[in-house]
């Protein structure tokens, strides 16, 4: 499996963005040093496309998939792209505060601790639907690793579209999201842009 070993902080300095949409809360003291050149359009585009992949923490070819899917369903093919990576089961699991990180998420998921509608999965890019119900095992429940990630994300707002249950580590997708309720600073129509090229 490819692996991202980029620090955080750089990454998100070179994206422009803020590692908070990460749920990671340090802040980077260091400037980047901004080049006197405009920004091609191209160059644009692509920056907003490498933004998603590294919050969602999705790599290339899966990408693409998301992006022919997206193209396929019905509606804006931005928005739709936008809905299928929020409706990932490592990013839902991450929404509803079961973990600090995405990738935390991702790896909670990959160590199988998660079940939806009572089912085990362990595929982080497993899609959810309106409905599905997701909980942390019984067995992993009562561990410190789950209370201590409950202490740090109890102040983070659950989106509109999930229902969380802290205590029982437990979660009901109320509906798949919509646009305006993904907070992510990224502008898919220049990912949209730079696809249809």
């Amino acid at each position: 499996m490819a692996v991202n070993r980029v620090p955080v902080l750089k990454r998100c300095r070179s994206l422009g963005m803020d590692p908070v949409f990460l749920g990671i809360d340090k802040k980077s003291n260091r400037q980047l040093k901004r080049s006197s050149r405009k920004m091609s359009e191209y160059g644009l585009q692509l920056r907003e496309k490498q933004k998603a992949k590294f919050i969602y923490g999705v790599l290339e070819k899966p990408f693409r998939n998301y992006y022919k899917k997206a193209k396929q369903m019905s509606g804006m093919t931005g928005e739709n792209l936008m809905v299928l990576l929020e409706s990932r089961l490592d990013n839902v699991v991450f929404r509803l505060g079961f973990a600090r990180t995405r990738r935390e998420a991702r790896q909670i998921v990959d160590h199988k601790h998660v079940l939806v509608n009572g089912k085990q999965v362990n595929i982080p890019s497993y899609l959810i639907k309106a409905g599905d119900v997701i909980e942390i095992k019984e067995k992993h429940k009562s561990s410190t690793r789950y209370k201590e990630i409950v202490e740090v994300t109890g102040g983070r707002m659950v989106p509109d579209w999930l229902e969380a249950d802290a205590e029982n580590l437990k979660g009901t997708v109320k509906e798949l999201p919509n646009r305006d309720a993904i907070d992510v600073p990224v502008d898919e129509m220049l990912i949209v842009e730079l696809y249809s090229k």
